[in-house]
């Protein structure tokens, strides 16, 4: 069977998700479908389709390809540099359109609007990070800073941190967000003291913490929501 058989073309052509593309739109075609199209070719032993299905299928879907490197693509038999690097710099065009998209003074009236603002970041990384988002008088977000990355500890998220650069962006208002790895956004011990110190802390500099947001799988809290703020 030669390599030319396997191509896209090949395909009858209302299964060609060339063709589908322009008759239907992208929305018509499925995540492989999609991922073959940036590939383009297969290999001698299968289809690009196959191909795509089979990348994918090793990434969960797309859960973890947003986050593949180089390496861990062109490991994958059938996928050289070239079609790794096709693949990455999609995943980067998506990310940057999603981050200048958000980052045109979203505004947070909410602790959905804050969860939903950084939730895509957060909800998969496998270590904590503590992140500020500085707002302006009209809830806009101004600035986004990841102040720590490990566990959340309060001797190793000070106050001065937070509002140091508050001051320096002219902030109104802070709203702080971390992760928990596990999922399970619900708030430990450690969290509640650190709330409390950063509200306390933010009345003294007449800066207010909005909310302190805890992101899991797919959910969060708010810990203003709770009563710690």
């Amino acid at each position: 069977m030669s390599t030319n058989s396997l191509m896209i073309r090949d395909y009858p052509q209302n299964e060609r998700p060339r063709e589908r593309f322009v008759q239907n739109g992208p929305q018509s075609l499925s995540n492989h479908e999609l991922l073959a199209l940036l590939l383009g070719t297969g290999s001698r032993e299968e289809s690009v389709l196959q191909l795509a299905n089979r990348m994918l299928s090793q990434f969960e879907g797309l859960r973890l390809l947003k986050d593949a490197t180089l390496e861990e693509l062109t490991q994958i038999k059938g996928i050289g540099k070239a079609k790794a690097i096709h693949v990455l710099a999609a995943v980067e065009i998506g990310r940057r359109i999603a981050n200048h998209t958000l980052d045109e003074r979203y505004v947070i009236r909410s602790p959905e609007d804050g969860a939903k603002y950084l939730m895509n970041d957060m909800r998969f990384l496998t270590q904590e990070h503590f992140v500020c988002l500085y707002l302006n008088t009209k809830n806009q977000v101004i600035h986004r800073q990841t102040i720590f990355i490990g566990s959340l500890n309060a001797s190793i998220v000070h106050p001065r941190e937070v509002y140091k650069e508050a001051v320096r962006r002219s902030a109104a208002s802070v709203i702080c967000v971390h992760n928990h790895p596990s999922g399970d956004p619900t708030p430990s011990r450690e969290d509640i003291e650190v709330t409390k110190r950063l509200a306390e802390s933010g009345k003294i500099v007449g800066i207010e913490l909005l909310d302190h947001l805890i992101i899991g799988e797919n959910k969060y809290v708010s810990l203003k929501e709770k009563g710690y703020v």
